[in-house]
């Protein structure tokens, strides 16, 4: 297959490392890519949330197959652009990348389909907020309605700081059609026990579970801080209860890919579960519509079959047909390496070293997120979370241990990251 892999963070990268790797791909393009992936594919430069420009790289290089990574190209209809222009697709197209776009929206469909998630408010005012937070109680959860890049979700037992967040979000212009094209947010109960993420491959119709995995989205160690888009995680989890996937796959997405089909808007592509075993049961915490960041790192680094024919069976309605996921029994942990000032105003062009001699550790690879080259070919921090160091190995500590001593041989002024991921697990 010739596939063109739209995005540039550490997401996309490792989903261009494991297509690179796989025997099924005949030529990869990743636009615009990163300087990870310039070493695995052809980096093109184009507009993600241009739907024409992506229609006119996948013509160009003659692609039987466009995977969309991130989730604001997805809401803004390119994978429509490309089905309507003949090319298989994987990935939602607009309608249907409202699970994400929209936390109102995802909150009715559940209802509908009768999928067990949070009890919850839709608010357009900061009075209703306030009501809400009142009826719930502490911790109180504030959910930005749109897309916020991981960030738009505050758990907080501060009624003020539940409020401020709240105001920031209404502050916003536009709104998603389940709010009349309002800012809106979504106050929840909070969800006791511990989260899960499992991600679905969906044709329309049929469902394929990956295996599980757990992140930290806590900046600091022992969770503390601000929500960040994710600083590590890690992959399978011993710990969760038996059956969990099988009945995710029935209770959650395949009840949700149905209700999406009678609609009238199927959901093609990646369905992200995210979960909370709590102490009445399972409860969805929230739908992404794409790889989740940094969970995809630690899954495709345990994944032994072709991920190029599973997405392209999920593109073009055959997952039925397609051959069975195969994973190694082996561990992955990923620390993420953030910049400074992360999750806020973040410094760029700091210099970085020290990626090569992590890659020479055995079970150890590098995914770039945000990083560019300066003008003298030198690899410089361009974003807020940098890389993600993965590591591998027979069981989670020695996975554990591979991925910090990566970390260990990477240079980067100012850097932060947590010492906690997969602690203890």
């Amino acid at each position: 297959m010739r596939i063109l892999l739209v995005g540039s963070g550490a997401r996309e990268h490792a989903l261009a490392r494991a297509l690179a790797r796989d025997p099924q791909t005949e030529a990869l393009v990743v636009a615009p890519g990163n300087p990870g992936t310039a070493a695995v594919a052809t980096n093109v430069d184009l507009d993600v949330l241009d739907g024409a420009a992506v229609v006119a790289a996948a013509r160009k290089m003659a692609a039987d197959l466009v995977v969309i990574g991130p989730e604001a190209p997805l809401v803004a209809g390119v994978a429509d652009a490309v089905r309507e222009a003949g090319i298989a697709c994987f990935g939602p197209g607009g309608d249907a990348a409202r699970l994400e776009g929209s936390k109102a929206f995802a909150k009715e469909v559940m209802a509908a389909a009768e999928v067990p998630t949070a009890l919850a408010r839709v608010c357009t005012t900061l009075e209703q907020v306030a009501d809400a937070l009142d009826a719930f109680g502490a911790p109180y959860v504030v959910k930005d309605d749109g897309l916020a890049a991981g960030k738009g979700v505050v758990v907080t037992s501060d009624r003020d700081a539940a409020l401020q967040h709240a105001r920031a979000c209404l502050a916003k212009t536009g709104g998603d059609a389940a709010t009349q094209g309002e800012p809106a947010v979504v106050v929840e109960e909070y969800l006791d026990g511990p989260e899960i993420s499992l991600f679905c491959l969906c044709d329309g119709a049929a469902v394929v579970p990956l295996e599980p995995a757990q992140d930290f989205k806590r900046l600091g160690d022992g969770d503390s801080g601000p929500n960040t888009g994710g600083m590590g995680a890690y992959s399978p989890l011993p710990w969760a209860p038996a059956g969990l996937t099988a009945e995710v796959v029935e209770r959650v997405a395949t009840p949700v890919v149905a209700e999406m089909a009678r609609r009238g808007t199927p959901f093609v592509g990646l369905l992200y579960c995210g979960l909370a075993l709590t102490s009445r049961g399972l409860r969805v915490v929230e739908f992404n519509v794409r790889f989740g960041d940094p969970e995809t790192q630690v899954v495709l680094a345990r994944l032994e079959s072709s991920l190029g024919e599973a997405l392209m069976a999920a593109a073009t309605g055959r997952l039925d047909q397609a051959e069975s996921l195969r994973w190694t029994d082996d561990a992955a942990v990923t620390v993420v390496v953030a910049a400074h000032g992360y999750p806020g105003k973040v410094r760029k062009g700091d210099p970085i070293t020290g990626v090569d001699e992590a890659e020479e550790l055995d079970g150890v690879h590098v995914l770039h997120a945000g990083t560019s080259l300066d003008g003298e070919g030198r690899l410089v921090s361009a974003g807020g979370r940098v890389l993600s160091v993965v590591g591998t190995g027979p069981d989670i500590q020695a996975a554990r241990a591979t991925a910090y001593a990566g970390v260990e041989r990477i240079a980067l002024d100012g850097s932060q990251h947590r010492s906690d991921i997969a602690a203890g697990r």
